[in-house]
């Protein structure tokens, strides 16, 4: 793991990652929970995620970035701004609800006031969407960078290859971010990228590409950093590939085990990078037993509150279904 010093990050800094990152699992746990007591629809998990996430979104500055997240992205959008209770008002469909006042399903993220743009349920169609978003502020005169983010599966979609032309040609500050788990729903990577990598495909636009170890949220932070400062100078876009691991099905409404064999899932146990931080902030000393203790216990608060707030929110009145 790469030094947190050496990324360009404060020892508060790194701590943060980790309290966002414990955040994103302790919430993703909830939302499983919640979604198989048939409290919520649906459940989309990010476990194995979350450091990519978190060390990305960390780069980009809350309030004056914009954001295009995929559903996957619930690290992302926490950086970002969105709060648990946000969440849990999207999941349980409540009038509240940020991203669409309870009308869409949950984890098509969206809040006005954080320049989060909510997308909608095809694969991909966010990353054109965000490279409009981009041309748009560099004709405005507005010094703001675009986050993009998708899975590998979405690489293979022809709004990939239009969104990164477009980028490129125009020279946008557009930071794409492909999460690549290995795993597109149930279809392996091996037989959905030709080549190998999606990284490699950026010299194909004449733009940079970067392939990392995205369980490693100080090295994905000192990349999405480097993305960022040269997007916001007017170097145009870069894609990251950050290889994570997936943890979970592909949603509530999948079963791995049915395609994953018992040994790839122990591997992919093995690299999540939860623990994993966790071990380096002990060894760096900026984490012990009592301040990870700490921490559980605020995130758990924190996240009982945000549940409590969301089941007792009003629904959305009938008559507003079609407003």
């Amino acid at each position: 793991m790469l030094d947190h010093r050496a990324a360009g990050l404060s020892d508060e800094q790194a701590v943060a990652i980790y309290r966002w990152m414990l955040l994103t699992r302790r919430l993703d746990e909830r939302l499983s929970l919640l979604q198989r007591s048939g409290a919520v629809p649906l459940a989309v998990s990010s476990r194995g995620h979350e450091a990519a996430q978190v060390g990305a979104a960390m780069a980009f500055t809350r309030g004056k970035d914009w954001w295009f997240p995929y559903y996957r992205d619930l690290g992302t959008v926490l950086v970002a701004g969105t709060t648990p209770l946000d969440v849990m008002l999207s999941a349980f469909g409540r009038a509240a609800d940020p991203a669409s006042g309870g009308r869409q399903t949950p984890y098509n993220w969206g809040d006005r006031r954080l320049n989060i743009v909510a997308r909608s349920a095809p694969v991909g169609v966010q990353i054109p969407q965000a490279v409009g978003v981009a041309q748009a502020a560099v004709r405005r005169g507005d010094r703001v960078v675009v986050y993009c983010s998708f899975g590998e599966g979405a690489a293979s979609q022809g709004d990939f290859h239009e969104g990164l032309n477009w980028a490129a040609l125009y020279r946008l500050p557009v930071v794409f971010i492909c999460q690549n788990n290995g795993w597109a729903i149930s279809v392996p990577a091996a037989r959905q990228i030709a080549g190998g990598s999606v990284a490699a495909r950026a010299s194909g636009y004449g733009i940079e590409g970067v392939s990392l170890d995205g369980t490693d949220p100080f090295a994905v932070y000192a990349a999405a950093r480097r993305a960022v400062t040269r997007a916001r100078a007017g170097g145009g876009p870069t894609l990251i590939e950050a290889r994570v691991v997936r943890l979970d099905s592909h949603t509530s409404d999948d079963s791995q085990a049915r395609y994953r064999s018992p040994e790839e899932l122990a591997a992919a146990r093995e690299a999540d990078p939860l623990p994993a931080v966790a071990a380096y902030l002990r060894r760096a000393g900026l984490l012990s037993d009592e301040s990870e203790a700490a921490l559980e216990r605020a995130v758990a608060a924190e996240i009982d509150r945000a549940e409590e707030g969301a089941r007792t929110a009003p629904l959305p009145r009938p008559e507003d279904a079609l407003g």
